[in-house]
């Protein structure tokens, strides 16, 4: 099992439209070749951002490159960052195999 995690800062006060741009896109990971589940995660809120982590789990780490390559890695990144204002900085990928 393999899972890639992306960590968002999020503007205090953009958080549901944060939200909202998650609910609205297709990200075709269904048509993925080793896809095994996604979550949209919301963590702690500071003085400046609210944390969020999107959360996929994969077969491996083959299949979640061969993700990264496909066309519909490209089609769900299509409209990626076009409300840039509501982020802190770029999203922090962070890739875990399981061990255990």
């Amino acid at each position: 099992m393999f899972i890639a995690m992306n960590r968002f800062k999020i503007k205090l006060g953009c958080e549901q439209e944060f939200i909202d741009i998650w609910k609205g896109r297709d990200s075709y990971l269904h048509e993925v070749l080793g896809f095994k589940s996604f979550n949209l995660l919301q963590g702690a809120t500071t003085e400046e951002y609210t944390l969020f982590s999107s959360h996929a789990v994969w077969e491996s780490r083959e299949a979640f490159e061969g993700w990264t390559k496909s066309e519909a890695f490209r089609k769900a990144h299509a409209n990626a960052g076009s409300r840039k204002e509501i982020y802190m900085g770029p999203p922090q990928l962070e890739c875990f195999e399981a061990v255990l």
